[in-house]
């Protein structure tokens, strides 16, 4: 199961050089689900001598007061027999440190370069991996020291900040708590347990590590709290007896240091039964197989992150689209895949496929009936009119049977007034066009995606709407104007009958101006002009579907394309120059989503594997 621990720490490097990790964030991330060990303990408690026992190296910063200011999250990595041991930091990649005292100093270093040389702590991490066959693979977070009072040159509230920089870790459900207590300490007043019991009760992610054992006051020991017998824990404590300051300073090395806690245990009375299950070594050991077991509890539920992230990733770069090409033959290519796209959208509004094309046989079953309704052919077929019409058409020889050219101008002058609806109709459709134009962009997610493109589609297509509305207004009015010009001769052919059924052709050529006889040639006149509105009713609407909304099916983009093909490479690349910002996010969407399928295969096989 090594091979899984080794995973997760490979899994939470690259978490880490993509930004993928969830530090002091609500923010459910790969790295927030995959279990990891916090140091906690209050200052001068042991801990940096606990880290340095479980590597076997020293390399930690030493001092008096904060010493860790920073975060430093340790991936230890167990190597092959014999091989050399190195540390690498995130920060400093391909470089190997061989010397652990330069490790030391880079540590105070990027501790400094985040904070300044005050004492002042920041929540950003320091990134370490250590590479050797004396080590279990492990990761480890050094958390700074837990404090109760601030010390000169800190602000008062760098107590607060410390308590919620080490809550942000391990209140995570993922997060293991190693509780460092010094043992020559009043255990009740812990730190490391108290916060430890805040943020899990049940003890279910806690382990105890009692530090400073030898240094308990003469006839005291901590043998009941590391049988469980008090201060009891989930899991059993476990004590360690790290280098005194005096053989720190006498370089002690930790091989030396690990044999004479092994001797300790095993030589004091009151520890020899306890001796197999305490020491640095044995510490490792444990937290190693506890990780081991609780990231294998939580493979299910990392399998279910790490595929819905897939999923949520995949849909971003979906909606933020391709990457640009870098020939021009591919760009042009790109170009017309996204106007195919636009002009697809723009037909599905017109098909009924998306809402918005029933708006155009509104316009031909309601707006344009009833604009002709309006018309005021009353007024234009008055007696006075009609009387006025008929006398200025007759010249100076008044007709003898039928009116012909006074019906004739009446008719005219009636049917003119049809070509305003028919003009109405045809920029009501126009209208229509334009805002299922602009709904089709909005709705061709590439087009929002380069803003120089999207502009030059949408002109082009105004463009071409803007001439087909002016072909349609030319027909519909042509056909206004055909009515005008040709009377249907079925009509006139009524006219003669009036005289056989009654028609007195004797009377004066003055009584035939009558109000009876006005009014009946207004009548004849307005029952043509229905006759011919009838008819407009059905042709106006098929002359604006052939100009326009057929056309715009058909052609929409026709010039557009025709330019586009005469464009040079430079032309090509500004109508393809997206927002910067949108290029970056997709190459960290790319990378961000690179990793998770990675992760994804890998866990998968150690999952299939179990």
């Amino acid at each position: 199961m090594e091979n899984l621990i080794s995973l997760v720490n490979k899994i939470q490097r690259a978490c880490t050089a993509l930004g993928d990790h969830g530090e002091a964030s609500a923010l459910p991330t790969l790295w927030d689900s995959l279990p990891a060990i916090a140091v906690v303990g209050g200052q001068s408690s042991g801990k940096s001598s606990v880290l340095e026992s479980i590597v076997g190296k020293d390399f930690l910063p030493r001092g008096s007061g904060i010493v860790t200011r920073r975060p430093l999250v340790l991936q230890l990595h167990k190597g092959d027999e014999g091989s050399r041991e190195y540390a690498e930091f995130l920060h400093l990649p391909r470089k190997k440190f061989y010397d652990f005292v330069a490790v030391r100093k880079e540590i105070q270093d990027e501790t400094d370069r985040e904070t300044g040389r005050s004492k002042q702590i920041s929540s950003v991490p320091i990134h370490l991996s250590i590479y050797s066959p004396n080590v279990v693979n492990l990761t480890l977070i050094d958390l700074p020291g837990l404090t109760k009072v601030a010390v000169e040159g800190q602000p008062e509230s760098i107590v607060q900040e410390i308590e919620m920089m080490v809550r942000s870790y391990i209140e995570k459900p993922n997060c293991i708590i190693l509780a460092i207590s010094p043992a020559n300490q009043d255990l009740a007043t812990s730190d490391a347990i108290k916060i430890s019991r805040e943020v899990d009760p049940t003890g279910e992610r806690t382990l105890g590590v009692l530090t400073k054992i030898d240094l308990m006051d003469k006839g005291t020991d901590a043998v009941d709290i590391l049988e469980g017998k008090a201060y009891r824990l989930k899991f059993p404590w476990v004590g360690v007896v790290n280098r005194s300051q005096a053989d720190i300073n006498k370089n002690v090395d930790m091989i030396a240091a690990r044999r004479r806690e092994r001797d300790y245990f095993a030589s004091t009375s009151e520890y020899k039964h306890l001796a197999h299950r305490m020491g640095s070594e044995h510490l490792a050991k444990v937290l190693s197989k506890h990780l081991e077991t609780v990231i294998k509890s939580k493979i299910p539920g990392i399998q279910n992150l790490i595929n819905k992230t897939i999923s949520e990733l995949e849909s971003e770069l979906s909606r933020l689209g391709r990457p640009v090409a870098n020939d021009a033959g591919g760009k042009l290519y790109m170009i017309m895949e996204i106007c195919r796209a636009f002009d697809q959208n723009f037909k599905e509004h017109l098909d009924g496929v998306r809402p918005g094309g029933d708006k155009i046989y509104n316009v031909f079953d309601d707006q344009l009936p009833a604009a002709l309704k309006r018309l005021q052919f009353d007024r234009q077929l008055s007696m006075e009119n009609v009387k006025k019409l008929i006398t200025e058409a007759d010249g100076y020889q008044p007709h003898l049977i039928a009116p012909e050219q006074g019906y004739r101008r009446l008719i005219e002058s009636t049917l003119v007034t049809i070509r305003g609806p028919a003009e109405a109709c045809v920029d009501a459709v126009h209208a229509i066009l334009k805002d299922l134009v602009h709904k089709a962009m909005g709705e061709t997610l590439e087009l929002k995606q380069y803003p120089g493109l999207r502009v030059e589609v949408g002109n082009a297509a105004i463009e071409s709407l803007e001439r087909m509305r002016e072909q349609s207004k030319k027909a519909s009015l042509q056909l206004v104007d055909m009515e005008c010009s040709y009377l249907t001769v079925d009509f006139f052919r009524k006219l003669p009958q009036d005289i056989e059924k009654g028609g007195n052709p004797t009377h004066s050529i003055f009584d035939r101006y009558n109000d009876s006889y006005l009014r009946r040639v207004g009548t004849t006149v307005l029952s043509y002009v229905h006759m011919v509105c009838a008819s407009l009713r059905n042709s106006i609407p098929k002359s604006i579907v052939y100009c326009q909304v057929r056309e715009a099916k058909r052609s929409l983009l026709d010039h557009f394309f025709t330019d586009l093909g005469k464009l040079e490479q430079k032309r090509l690349s500004s109508l393809l120059n997206e927002d910067p910002a949108i290029m970056e996010r997709r190459s960290a969407l790319a990378k961000r989503l690179e990793l998770y399928r990675s992760a994804q295969a890998e866990i998968d096989t150690v999952a299939w594997s179990k």
